[in-house]
């Protein structure tokens, strides 16, 4: 039987694609919603069996706040983190606050959909590998954590970097090339290239896992974190 559920996450286009995937696999999405604040009491107010709520920085103060008053208000909500790879404070602060999961952004649909089925049923949804790197981090905490976008950004050239810029402002190959003064074959060139060092399928998914991260924000104010770019037009 399909979830009744909500999707809640400051990009609106991610939103939308997750519910609408959602709905193709009979799901009832009462809601898809970017508010940039005001993401409890819209859930409160509809009332789902499940929130999927996106967050883009689990480990900062307040970032689940808004679980605590779901939780508080609608208890019967199960509420599912979607977020970067997270750090052990991320993923306690997630379930201190009331959520019943945690799900990488970047997880397939019949994860997350995996997900909300056991969080409904009142079960933790969060993946083993999650957990045991968590038990590991904290173990074993390394004096200067890595940030995951800060991370990305040193596997791709500064002409890389400049052609995921342009991949999330939508451009397409044509005007990628136009932009940079070079041919639309090395464009696209340079966008498999970000596709792959980035693990992702498209260039949807690229653009997504840079807004998530904040790479995008690393790359214009710690331009000199990318790598030489060996083979620049």
């Amino acid at each position: 039987m399909g979830v009744r559920l909500m999707v809640v996450d400051d990009h609106r286009l991610l939103a939308e694609a997750l519910a609408s995937a959602l709905k193709l696999r009979g799901h009832r999405v009462l809601a898809a919603a970017a508010p940039s604040a005001g993401a409890a009491e819209l859930v409160v107010s509809r009332a789902p069996e499940v929130c999927l709520l996106g967050t883009a920085a689990p480990a900062e103060p307040g970032a689940f706040d808004p679980v605590v008053r779901i939780k508080r208000d609608r208890p019967q909500v199960a509420v599912v983190v979607l977020g970067p790879v997270p750090s052990p404070r991320g993923i306690a602060a997630a379930f201190a606050a009331g959520a019943s999961g945690y799900v990488r952004h970047d997880e397939r649909i019949e994860g997350v959909e995996r997900a909300m089925v056991k969080a409904r049923a009142g079960e933790a949804a969060v993946a083993p590998q999650l957990l045991q790197g968590a038990f590991t981090d904290l173990l074993n905490p390394a004096a200067q954590p890595d940030d995951e976008g800060r991370r990305l950004l040193r596997m791709l050239t500064p002409r890389e970097v400049e052609v995921l810029v342009r991949v999330a402002e939508g451009e397409d190959t044509r005007l990628i090339a136009a932009g940079m003064g070079i041919a639309p074959s090395t464009a696209r060139t340079h966008v498999q290239r970000v596709l792959m060092k980035l693990g992702v399928g498209s260039r949807l998914e690229a653009a997504a896992l840079a807004a998530r991260t904040g790479l995008l924000d690393h790359a214009a104010s710690h331009p000199p974190l990318a790598a030489p770019d060996p083979d620049a037009d």
